[in-house]
């Protein structure tokens, strides 16, 4: 069993009201050293270990389901998955 954390955030390109708005009330609240807020999602999936390989199954998920691809980037971490 594999644990994937996946890491999406919006392209640099696209504008990002919610991390806009988040630096805003940062500044309001006195932390002006904080130059810049964007926004992302974390997701983690466990997945079984399979005969496929698990980057392109990874990479198929995120580019048709998690992701919108047009606007946002991914990345990922693997690691074994520890039972409870």
């Amino acid at each position: 069993m594999k644990k994937v954390k996946i890491y999406v955030t919006l392209r640099e390109s696209v504008l990002d009201p919610q991390g806009s708005a988040v630096m805003g009330a940062l500044h309001t609240m006195g932390y002006n050293e904080v130059a810049d807020v964007r926004i992302g999602k974390y997701l983690e999936i466990q997945v079984d270990d399979s005969e496929k390989e698990l980057d392109v199954v990874v990479k198929e998920m995120c580019e048709k389901l998690l992701t919108n691809t047009v606007i946002e980037d991914y990345r990922y971490d693997v690691e074994e998955a520890v039972s409870k």
